[in-house]
């Protein structure tokens, strides 16, 4: 696996629906050896060169953040954003979100700083697709 300087960790309750999720809705790719139910451990995506996404098992996930809660679903510390080069580009993310079983927050649309719209993932992060103003 090559290494990445950044990875972001979300908590997730299945990591059969999530690693569906992801792969259909954002098209990421796995890295790593697979475990015995046939995705990779830890379940990680590429996003770029130098950022993974990994995803954690609530209880895993508590393992790495000792007493402190998980956010309880709907409640979102960050949204965590997705640039493309063209309104048609987010149309068509937000679309395959919704096909694999996203919530679309906010339908894509023109905005002052941008054209962009809002998914939440089966666990309810937020993902924001967004393209400049003007593209």
């Amino acid at each position: 696996m090559t290494y990445a300087p950044v990875i972001v960790s979300l908590p997730i309750a299945d990591r059969a629906t999530s690693h569906r999720f992801y792969r259909d809705a954002l098209g990421l790719e796995t890295v790593g050896e697979l475990a015995d139910d046939g995705i990779p451990e830890p379940l990680q995506f590429v996003v770029n060169d130098g950022l993974r996404l990994m995803l954690i098992p609530t209880g895993g996930f508590g393992w790495v953040i000792g007493r402190h809660e998980v956010a309880a679903r709907g409640q979102s510390e960050c949204v965590l954003s997705l640039g493309v080069a063209l309104p048609a580009d987010a149309d068509a993310i937000v679309e395959r979100a919704r096909a694999a079983g996203a919530e679309v927050v906010t339908e894509p649309a023109a905005q002052p700083w941008g054209y962009t719209g809002v998914f939440a993932d089966p666990d309810g992060h937020l993902w924001m697709v967004s393209a400049e103003p003007g593209s």
